[in-house]
């Protein structure tokens, strides 16, 4: 159960690390704010034509008698968005680490800089597009596995009595485990650790995992709230990333100093 406080902390941590290094929290603003409009319009755009689209991928319903049609038509459209709006949910993070690998690689590595005790930061060496590669390899086996979960919890979702108790607090605690391997997955891939290693060490340290990860994944349900703290979320991942390596840090960062430029 300490491992479930620590976790907690560390998302704490990186939320207060971010208010600390404002400069910092603009920059990891700017992912979040474009990946938010590309869901927001294709959420819009399924729920002004998701009935059109249910009604022409179901010509078989066309002869049927009324209101059977209507309602068979309203419930795909009402579960195609609900489905929609689930995978929305688990796949932002994977989705807008990927728009904003520079952002996040330089806040990461700003992180890593400030909590070491020699102040450097682990660096992979390698190319730029081989990180966006890996990143989007891995972020995609991830959004998979997520969506394979999504689906089967989506279906238990209509079981009498547990669906409505169990489901949606089990939704939040798996949406919680992938979203700290997608966060961790910043700082981790800068010391070369690959996804199989990574799936590993977190499953190695689940309540660690579920301590950062289920808070933040309950918080991500309100609208417009995972913008906002994805930088500081990136930030606590690093620190916890720290920790699953083994790796000393300070309590006491410095401050940003004034006038102080970020690099890319």
């Amino acid at each position: 159960m300490r491992d479930l406080g620590a976790g907690f902390r560390f998302l704490l941590k990186g939320q207060r690390w971010v208010a600390r290094h404002g400069r910092q929290y603009g920059f990891g603003l700017i992912p979040g704010l474009i990946t938010l409009l590309l869901y927001g319009a294709t959420l819009v755009a399924l729920a002004l034509w998701g009935q059109d689209l249910v009604s022409w991928s179901t010509p078989f319903a066309d002869g049927w008698a009324s209101p059977w049609r209507g309602l068979f038509r309203g419930l795909l459209t009402a579960v195609l968005f609900a489905l929609a709006l689930l995978l929305s949910v688990v796949t932002f993070t994977a989705v807008t680490l990927l728009i904003g690998q520079p952002f996040y690689e330089s806040l990461s590595e700003r992180v890593d800089r400030d909590v070491s005790p020699d102040g450097t930061a682990p660096e992979s060496g390698l190319p730029l597009w081989r990180e966006l590669w890996i990143s989007g390899r891995d972020s995609l086996r991830i959004v998979v596995r997520a969506a394979v979960w999504g689906v089967l919890l989506f279906a238990a979702g209509f079981v009498p009595v547990v669906g409505q108790t169990a489901v949606p607090v089990l939704g939040v605690v798996v949406t919680g485990f992938f979203l700290t391997e997608e966060l961790t997955a910043v700082a981790l891939q800068r010391r070369r650790v690959e996804l199989r290693e990574r799936l590993t060490l977190l499953r190695s340290r689940k309540m660690l995992v579920w301590g950062f990860g289920t808070p933040l994944a309950a918080a991500f349900l309100v609208p417009f709230v995972a913008v906002f703290l994805m930088p500081g979320a990136v930030a606590g991942a690093t620190l916890m990333a720290r920790e699953l390596s083994g790796e000393e840090t300070r309590e006491d960062e410095p401050a940003e100093p004034a006038g102080e430029k970020i690099t890319w």
